[in-house]
């Protein structure tokens, strides 16, 4: 752990897409940042949290200088009461001891989010919101009529400062630092791991901090002693001395009792992560992880140099973050062409070359010798927004199709480099997801072929009287019946598994084969649509669905699928009569 006065223990990244009021609304990124500003760490000063506004919104930015300003009140409430929900927003909608003291905090947030949502819906900051001259700069100053989301310059504002802004009670705050790197219409974008590299080196130059966690905007924290938790491991050297990154499953809030859209997916967040800790620790699943930045240079015995010698991890930062050298180098490493010619993105930080960088970057770390830990505490670490519509669904399946096939296609692919690099069983873990897409062709083909068959007369499954009739029932129960068994006995219930059964099918009919889809046309040279962020907005129709206790689908959603699946089967038994 790091001692010096001005560098910081803990690095907390809270990634967006930009996206702003269309489909991240500020609201819950500073939500997700006020959860983790309130951790139970001595001393608070060690901590700093940097906000990646990809898309450069000036409505984000906003929202963090209110953020703030309340976070001076919001912090010595949760210290001094000791509260456990640290999220403002989660906190008040629970139930909580209501006194004089929480009236008045009460009211201070629904002050702060009245502006926020006022500014939101004149989609601009106006002077009248404005209170001082230095916010007044940093908003004359970047967003100008020439500024676009895809075309813009880098933006670096310290809202809080460690060291000199006190809250209430005059105990030290954290870092807090909005970031959104430059942008520009020849430079490559590489989605959220560019975003994350940029963060990784302006936070290097700033602070410096040994221990990077990663968060979704969307992922507030729901225990305020996780950090401690994570350094457990990471302080305990005869653990895994190449220990990378801890990894927390990824949990949701806000799940009907059914889960209609099988959002917890309990087989890439809680079952299979478990039996990979037992070899060489669990994949990355792209948020709530704390990395040792070292990680990110190279392999446990060779240290890749980066550029210039501020980014080395044991590097110790001096100097105050607003210093003048210090956001000069700051703005110098957050350029979009910092990158050109460097390692960056395929030996350093987070890689390039798929949609799912998550899953790349943790395949690729474990395949250089390092190892990572799964801990998935009884109180979950992190709380985060289920995809709330079927499209949303199946849109974030779809664009993860399509990287892991990046990755299966690949020279990184599992099945040679992996198994070069981390052995037979873990590399087949990693190969479990790459090929995952490919189920569509099995279950598109099941979808179809029995009908087919049954319309000209053809048996294809054995008959009752058969003796291998038993056989098959046999190994039909045994895989539903060991399947549902493993879903439950990681706290699921079978109205869950029924839907995670149901949404399966319906995947592999449309993420899954489309997504296998666009990844061909896409290698065939024909332009395809790129990475899409879920909405975490919720309107009236889908807050019906999360509402409802049956977990049915929407009617039109039934009617859509209904349709969807007689028009592909239609049009697969013309092509297969004119053949």
């Amino acid at each position: 752990m790091e001692t010096t006065t001005t560098s910081a223990a803990v690095t907390t990244t809270v990634n967006t897409g930009g996206l702003h009021s269309v489909k991240e609304p500020p609201l819950n990124v500073v939500n997700t940042a006020l959860s983790v500003m309130a951790y139970d760490y001595n001393p608070i000063e060690k901590i700093s949290i940097y906000v990646s506004d990809d898309g450069g919104s000036e409505l984000t930015l906003f929202a963090f200088m209110e953020a703030a300003k309340f976070a001076a009140y919001w912090l010595p409430f949760c210290r001094e009461n000791k509260i456990i929900q640290r999220s403002p927003d989660a906190y008040f909608n629970s139930n909580y001891t209501e006194n004089s003291e929480t009236k008045k905090i009460k009211l201070m947030y629904e002050n702060m989010k009245k502006r926020i949502e006022e500014v939101i819906e004149r989609g601009k900051v106006d002077e009248d919101y404005i209170n001082n001259e230095e916010e007044l700069q940093a908003f004359t100053k970047f967003w100008t009529p020439e500024f676009t989301r895809h075309n813009h310059p880098s933006i670096i504002q310290v809202l809080l400062e460690s060291g000199k802004d006190k809250d209430m009670t005059s105990h030290g705050m954290p870092n807090l630092i909005y970031l959104s790197r430059e942008k520009n219409k020849s430079s490559p974008h590489h989605f959220k791991a560019g975003a994350l590299n940029a963060l990784l080196r302006v936070s290097g130059i700033m602070t410096n901090a040994p221990i990077i966690l990663t968060l979704d905007c969307d992922m507030y924290s729901n225990d305020p002693s996780t950090p401690q938790r994570a350094l457990c491991y990471f302080l305990d050297q005869t653990l895994r001395p190449n220990l990378a990154y801890v990894q927390f499953p990824q949990t949701f809030h806000g799940l009907n009792e059914a889960d209609t859209y099988a959002s917890e997916i309990k087989g890439l967040f809680f079952t299979n992560p478990i039996g990979m800790d037992g070899l060489n620790g669990p994949n990355y699943v792209g948020t709530g992880c704390f990395f040792r930045r070292r990680a990110f240079f190279g392999t446990p015995s060779m240290f890749e140099h980066p550029e210039i010698p501020e980014l080395f991890p044991d590097h110790v930062v001096n100097k105050p973050i607003k210093a003048q050298e210090i956001l000069r180098r700051a703005y110098y490493v957050a350029s979009c062409n910092y990158e050109s010619g460097s390692n960056w993105g395929s030996k350093i930080g987070f890689r390039y070359g798929s949609l799912v960088e998550d899953y790349y970057t943790g395949y690729r770390l474990q395949c250089e010798g390092w190892k990572s830990v799964f801990c998935n505490p009884k109180r979950p670490a992190f709380l985060g927004d289920i995809p709330i519509s079927l499209y949303d669904v199946v849109s974030q399946n779809k664009r993860w199709s399509v990287g892991l096939l990046e990755v299966a296609f690949s020279k990184y692919s599992p099945l040679t480099f992996g198994v070069q690099s981390m052995g037979l069983v873990m590399a087949h873990c990693y190969a479990h997801y790459a090929f995952w897409p490919i189920w569509s062709i099995p279950l598109t083909l099941y979808a179809f072929i029995p009908q087919l068959t049954l319309l000209n007369g053809v048996t294809i499954f054995p008959k009752v009287s058969d003796p291998w009739f038993f056989l098959y029932v046999f190994m039909f129960l045994g895989a539903y019946g060991q399947d549902c068994l493993v879903f439950m006995s990681n706290e699921g219930t079978f109205k869950r598994w029924w839907s995670d059964q149901r949404m399966w099918m319906i995947r592999g009919l449309t993420s899954f084969l489309f997504g296998t889809i666009e990844y061909l046309t896409k290698h065939l040279g024909i332009s395809t649509q790129g990475f899409n962020v879920t909405s975490k907005v919720v309107d009236n129709d889908q807050a019906m669905v999360l509402r409802s206790d049956k977990g049915r689908m929407p009617t039109r959603v039934t009617i859509f699928s209904t349709f969807l699946a007689c028009t592909l089967y239609m049009a697969f038994a013309f092509l297969l009569g004119n053949m």
